[in-house]
């Protein structure tokens, strides 16, 4: 199989589009607030009611669903690297 150039492969996502990102983290009081801030560098109009909540059963991991308005993969790419290099989250999907 050849590999594909990246800058020949065709987009997998059409731009602008909103995209759900999934992050999770430890459940502190600090981690939805922090996960907001972090979007809201690159996406300064990232409305935090755009964001689904979930905790886990034991009650040690909460899952944030952040629904993003991307305008282009360079800024999703920006979005994952800065809230994965945050300590408080575990992985960002």
């Amino acid at each position: 199989m050849a590999d594909i150039e990246p800058h020949t492969a065709p987009p997998l996502i059409d731009f602008p589009s909103d995209f759900p990102i999934k992050v999770m983290g430890k459940t502190e009081s600090q981690f939805p607030e922090t996960v907001i801030l972090l979007i809201q560098t690159i996406v300064p109009t990232f409305n935090p009611e755009n964001i689904e909540s979930r905790i886990s059963s034991s009650g040690k991991y909460t899952s944030l669903t952040c629904t993003v308005h991307v305008e282009s993969q360079v800024q999703l790419d920006d979005i994952y690297r800065l809230i994965s290099a945050h300590p408080l989250v575990k992985f960002a999907l």
